[in-house]
């Protein structure tokens, strides 16, 4: 499992290497290279790497587990346990929203800026290669995007042993350059990072900029915490990946003290002349592995998003019939891959890329941070003394970093924050358009036993079978229940009023799925529950209402759904704007029949007009 963990889990974080010290060197706000900023940068690198990655996320962080899962989600779900209804809740859960739209942008930076550093070697070898640089590196993402419908099973059969194979690799580099300097181990003397801010105040400020691009991806091991589990993801770092990264760190630090003009690409520099080549194919092969482990997570959050209410249901494929996260959702695919091309050709290189790199993981990290102390002050039960000790150190060292990147806004930055922002309007545009039009629906609703005493009086004529409404209040009779009784003068033998609903937990038993309730005259309330990593599959869940004493052949069953037509009204209940947005989501929505699963032969749609 840890092998895996290293595959999966930090092929972000492990491909760092390849850009960071160029860009504090050699970047936009370059440091100037001399013996004691180099000591100072390793040791603000190593102890960046301690506080954060380290302390912060495998030791503290990775405790908060939702049943297992991780994530920005998981921990807003968590953090919203121990916080009453009300504004509190509500800011809560937004930050956690706009936490996860900033992951978007994010997950179109880092395929980018990995795949475009590791060609980048190429000019290293000869800088014939130069005009291919840019070819290549798209060839490389499309390749990588088109594999996605393959499913994550098939391509990332061989991450965990290809990315063991580049930690090595790494830590072989790293020392074969400390034996230039074995002096260099003393960076991590934290005297080193405190003496270079003292000497240099304005430019070690501008240096965290680019030191944060070293552990950007060390959120992601909270994220896919659910796939491994926490001791794995722990042993790897531990034993593996910090050591290694650190010790190239150590070797591209020592060579720049070698020789200054070692600072234009300190990681090829490295490598050993006759083994550019296949060291740019090994780096590839390690991008492509940090990308797909980003376009994995896009997937798994907006299956989540939907879940919870905050997206639109979208085409969502599962490609593997063992594990039911690996999922390919073709439309954020396609939108990933768009993104990806146009920052490559918009920004050409890795370099220019690093500026809009870093300010979406920084504010993502403050987020957790802030999530995780109401955690720990509600479900952990710390005192009020350490848990302020934890928001304090943490969020000090989160706020230092990303003070730091907000200089990075102008010249890029702006592009993960524009595509954070999109998104979290769209989200929660859903949410509470979403929100109003169930309420709207309640309202015009009858109450079902009202509807049941009727039947008593004036009883339709009855057909066999079973008939299934999905509705979203069992208290009151489903408006394609109605239109159908109107239409066709008939009811079932047996009506099943199903409602879908996902608990703030990441699975839910099958025992614990569904809650049966016989009503009077044929009647049934369902009531089904899943997990928010859960398949909705409705028929797989009504299958264990047998259990209950409801049996159902889904041979003999009809599925009736009400398809809505949202019509606006004069008094608008949201912005003109908002509103036109929340209609064009709505009537681009997935359909609600292959949502859940429903068998395309047996459902009845019946419209309705409800006013915003």
């Amino acid at each position: 499992m840890a092998m895996a963990a290293i595959g999966v889990v930090y092929g972000d974080i492990g491909t760092s290497p390849l850009y960071t010290l160029k860009e504090v060197f050699s970047g936009p706000h370059a440091v100037p290279v001399t013996p004691e900023n180099v000591y100072g940068i390793l040791s603000l690198v190593f102890w960046a790497l301690m506080l954060v990655v380290s302390a912060k996320y495998v030791i503290f962080i990775t405790r908060a587990d939702n049943r297992g899962e991780g994530g920005i989600m998981a921990l807003t779900s968590l953090a919203l346990r121990v916080v009453p209804e009300g504004r509190s809740a509500w800011l809560l859960s937004s930050l956690g929203v706009f936490g996860a739209a900033l992951f978007y942008g994010d997950g179109m930076i880092t395929p980018a800026i990995s795949v475009l550093s590791a060609v980048e070697g190429l000019e290293v070898a000869t800088p014939a290669f130069q005009p291919y640089v840019l070819p290549i590196a798209g060839t490389v993402l499309v390749g990588l995007f088109m594999m996605q419908r393959h499913g994550t099973n098939r391509v990332g059969a061989i991450f965990g042993p290809v990315m063991v194979c580049w930690f090595v690799l790494l830590a072989v580099l790293g020392i074969s350059g400390i034996r230039l300097h074995p002096e260099i181990l003393g960076a991590l003397n934290p005297v080193w990072a405190l003496r270079f801010f003292a000497n240099n105040p304005l430019i070690g400020w501008l240096a965290l900029g680019a030191v944060v691009l070293a552990i950007t991806g060390g959120e992601a091991l909270y994220a896919d915490m659910g796939h491994f589990g926490r001791r794995p993801i722990k042993l790897a770092w531990f034993t593996v990946v910090f050591p290694a990264l650190y010790l190239n760190y150590l070797g591209q630090g020592a060579l720049i003290l070698d020789h200054a003009d070692n600072i234009r690409n300190p990681f090829y520099m490295l490598v050993p002349d006759e083994l550019v080549y296949p060291m740019v194919g090994m780096a590839t092969l390690a991008t492509i592995i940090a990308s797909q482990a980003v376009i994995s997570g896009a997937f798994s959050l907006t299956r989540q998003a939907m879940q919870l209410g905050y997206s639109p249901r979208m085409h969502t494929i599962f490609t593997s019939e063992r594990e039911m996260g690996q999922i390919y959702v073709p439309g954020i695919n396609w939108m990933l891959l768009g993104a990806v091309i146009a920052l490559v050709v918009g920004f050409r290189s890795s370099s220019a890329l690093a500026s809009a790199y870093g300010i979406a993981v920084t504010m993502t990290m403050m987020i957790d941070t802030l999530l995780a102390f109401v955690v720990i002050r509600g479900l952990w039960n710390w005192g009020l003394g350490k848990a302020a000790l934890f928001l304090a150190v943490f969020l000090t060292v989160d706020l230092a970093f990303f003070s730091a990147t907000t200089v990075k806004i102008i010249a890029g930055g702006w592009f993960p924050l524009l595509i954070g922002g999109i998104i979290f309007t769209l989200l929660t545009t859903w949410k509470r358009g979403r929100g109003l039009v169930n309420a709207r629906i309640r309202i015009d609703t009858m109450p079902l036993d009202m509807f049941i005493r009727s039947m008593f009086t004036s009883p339709p004529p009855r057909v066999q079978g079973t008939s299934v409404f999905m509705t979203t209040w069992l208290d009151g009779v489903p408006r394609a229940l109605l239109h159908n009784l109107v239409h066709n003068k008939v009811l079932h033998e047996r009506v099943v009023l199903v409602k879908a609903e996902t608990a703030d937990v990441s699975r839910v038993p099958e025992r614990d799925r569904v809650k049966v309730e016989e009503l009077d005259y044929g009647f049934y309330r369902v009531r089904v529950t899943f997990g928010f990593t859960d398949d909705p599959d409705i028929p797989a869940a009504l299958e264990l209402c047998r259990a209950q004493g409801l049996p159902i052949e889904l041979m003999e069953t009809s599925f009736f759904l009400g398809r809505e037509t949202i019509v606006s009204r004069t008094s608008r209940s949201l912005p003109r704007w908002r509103e036109k947005l929340f209609m064009f989501m709505f009537r681009n929505a997935g359909s609600a029949a292959d949502y859940f699963h429903l068998p395309p032969n047996r459902v009845v749609e019946l419209g309705t007009q409800v006013e915003l």
